[in-house]
């Protein structure tokens, strides 16, 4: 409520329209009647308000499933409303919260940062304006300004971890480690791993490069006596597999560990939807990693040909409804890959356009006639490097 009435209080003064939206979950009989209470408010500021309805399928973590359905269920109203950024209400006391949460885990740099002020997720781009505030503030705020609010009880409720670690930082304030100080950890961290990127960009324009859908990594960091510290090369390969994968989140540290060994035992590894291979190097020794899509992961994803397919393959030619955008798979044996040295199993996964059963083009494969694949929708790799 806080984060609404100061994005209103924005609004008239820099001129931009204002919505409000809510996500019922469904999950408690109080719902309906907090959702009238904020309806109600809404109405009489004059904003538009709109509910959306989630069911939670009683699979995986239910904390976890809200927060992503929100998340997906609210972009999708967002673009569809013609609106280009979404006001998220966290506050100081979430950050302290997460990095408590994430420190049990052993978390690095990354998972003890801040959260991101602004950030891009489902297509939508998402700002946290209140990140500088404690609850306390915004209560005392919203009494201010003769405003009401409703406190979620499950924020009380001891089986979710988040209310458990709120206990602890309870605790924790006797020794002076209270949501500021941890906060203002979190922001060090961010400054840290803010640095860390820098020198990830760098050496990405050195040793990577871009091949068809591809990433190439060099693998000789050290050439000519330029050392590269083993985080940056960690991080630059999570960056890789993001790019190609497209995963919300890069693999952990443990399983880029695993990659590593594997790679040196068999040569190629399966991780994050995507296939790594160490490629052969003719001076005997280790070559470079080529990190292509792996099939299985975009066999099912199919769509029309005039929208991204795979989150980053952008097709150009005589589009049409009879027409879709599938994994060109095993019909790879129907065109001239041979003579793009592009390796099959990167083909495998790469987009094909298809009518019905119908082969019509393999742009990457060598089949293109009038058409041409791009995997620029997630911009190019340096590009998607800038932006995280």
């Amino acid at each position: 409520m806080a984060c609404l009435d100061v994005m209103l209080w924005h609004g008239r003064d820099l001129g931009f329209p204002v919505e409000a939206v809510t996500v019922d979950h469904g999950l408690r009989p109080e719902t309906s009647g907090e959702i009238d209470a904020v309806a109600r408010h809404c109405a009489e500021c004059g904003t538009p308000h709109t509910v959306l309805a989630w069911k939670w399928s009683g699979a995986g973590n239910l904390q976890a499933e809200a927060r992503e359905a929100r998340y997906r269920l609210i972009s999708d109203w967002a673009r569809s409303s013609g609106i280009d950024q979404v006001a998220l209400g966290h506050t100081r006391d979430d950050v302290a919260e997460t990095f408590l949460m994430r420190l049990a885990r052993k978390a690095g740099v990354d998972g003890l940062s801040e959260m991101d002020h602004r950030f891009s997720r489902h297509g939508m781009t998402w700002i946290r304006p209140m990140l500088d505030h404690g609850r306390e503030e915004c209560r005392e705020y919203l009494v201010r300004r003769d405003i009401s609010w409703i406190e979620d009880p499950s924020n009380d409720d001891s089986k979710f971890e988040r209310v458990r670690v709120r206990g602890r930082l309870k605790a924790l304030s006797k020794l002076g480690i209270d949501a500021g100080t941890l906060s203002e950890v979190a922001r060090n961290m961010s400054a840290a791993r803010e640095a860390l990127e820098h020198y990830v960009r760098r050496e990405a324009a050195r040793l990577a490069s871009e091949e068809n859908g591809d990433v190439i990594l060099a693998a000789d960091a050290s050439e000519q006596g330029h050392h590269v510290p083993r985080e940056i090369l960690f991080r630059l390969r999570r960056r890789a597999l993001a790019w190609v994968g497209g995963g919300e989140y890069p693999p952990r540290s443990d399983a880029m560990l695993e990659l590593d060994n594997a790679l040196q035992d068999e040569g190629r590894y399966t991780l994050a939807g995507c296939i790594v291979t160490r490629m052969p190097d003719s001076r005997d020794r280790p070559g470079p990693w080529r990190i292509s899509r792996e099939h299985n992961a975009v066999k099912e994803v199919s769509g029309p040909t005039d929208r991204p397919w795979d989150g980053r393959w952008i097709l150009d030619g005589p589009h049409a409804d009879e027409f879709e955008v599938r994994a060109l798979g095993e019909a790879v044996k129907d065109t001239p890959w041979r003579d793009t040295d592009m390796p099959r199993q990167s083909l495998l996964a790469s987009p094909a356009i298809w009518r019905g059963a119908t082969l019509v083009a393999a742009p990457v494969a060598g089949l293109a006639g009038p058409w041409t694949a791009k995997a620029t929708g997630r911009g190019k790799f340096d590009e998607f490097l800038q932006s995280r």
